[in-house]
């Protein structure tokens, strides 16, 4: 294997591809598994359960796979699982799941993680995610696909966030984002839908329509507590599926309630 550094400290029981870079420095753990095309930048950490598909792309001084941060963890084997053609920038962390939250944290594939971002215990997250610089995922949150979410915001634990939502710079959320929607705040609120996302992602216009009649409905002014607006949505907008993903995502269960804009609670 040519493209090892030979400053590199590799277990010997470690699994990579033929077709792996790995920089100076970088340390990989025993049961680590890189998959073709992997590239690890200089000074890499790799330990635990670590599983990373094809073309994925670390940068110096990330850790990934150490011991989640949780004071219930006592050394059960827990693994983390990374998909194809990541880009992991500097100082980014993330850790395995726990126990009691599965025993995995998944992360999907085309993410972007910026210079100091945390993924951290139980996480789910999914496809064509950003995480700006410093932006931080507790324990057991789920990040749907293409969710952007801003620098130095925080997620808290359990959180879920909905495909193709925006969550603004420097943001605290505490409750669930649903798909579409745009939050931002130093205890978030949601302040509309992500608009320019969905156009650049070729949303066709009825559909855009459709998204925003149904949160005009379910956010605006109105009488009836949020449930009630749910089970009174049109049966036509309900045929649009970016509706039914909207309306999917408030029946799911949920232990921390939902954003909502600044003037209504739930």
């Amino acid at each position: 294997m040519t493209n090892i550094h030979p400053t590199a400290v590799i277990d010997p029981k470690a699994e990579l591809d033929s077709e792996v870079t790995v920089g100076p420095f970088c340390v990989i753990g025993p049961e680590v598994k890189l998959s073709k095309g992997v590239k690890l930048h200089s000074h890499v950490v790799v330990d635990g359960i670590t599983s990373i598909d094809e073309a994925t792309e670390i940068f110096p001084f990330a850790s990934i796979g150490t011991v989640p941060q949780d004071l219930k963890f006592g050394g059960e084997r827990v693994e983390l699982i990374i998909g194809k053609n990541n880009k992991i920038r500097e100082h980014a962390t993330m850790n395995p799941g726990t126990e009691g939250g599965g025993s995995i944290t998944r992360v999907g594939d085309n993410g972007l993680f910026m210079i100091g971002t945390h993924v951290a215990h139980d996480c789910i997250i999914g496809n064509n995610v950003i995480l700006a610089n410093n932006a931080t995922l507790a324990g057991h949150v789920e990040l749907g696909d293409f969710a952007i979410v801003g620098g130095l915001s925080a997620v808290h634990q359990f959180v879920r966030i909905g495909e193709h939502a925006m969550i603004g710079g420097m943001s605290g959320v505490e409750s669930d984002v649903i798909p579409y929607g745009s939050v931002t705040g130093e205890r978030a609120n949601l302040s509309g839908l992500n608009l320019i996302g969905l156009k650049r992602r070729g949303f066709a216009k009825s559909d855009i329509h459709a998204i925003r009649a149904t949160y005009k409905f379910l956010f605006g002014e109105g009488e009836g507590v949020l449930k009630e607006r749910i089970s009174l949505i049109d049966d036509e907008l309900k045929t649009v599926s970016a509706v039914k993903d909207i309306l999917d995502f408030l029946t799911e269960e949920t232990s921390r309630g939902f954003t909502t804009p600044a003037t209504q609670g739930d």
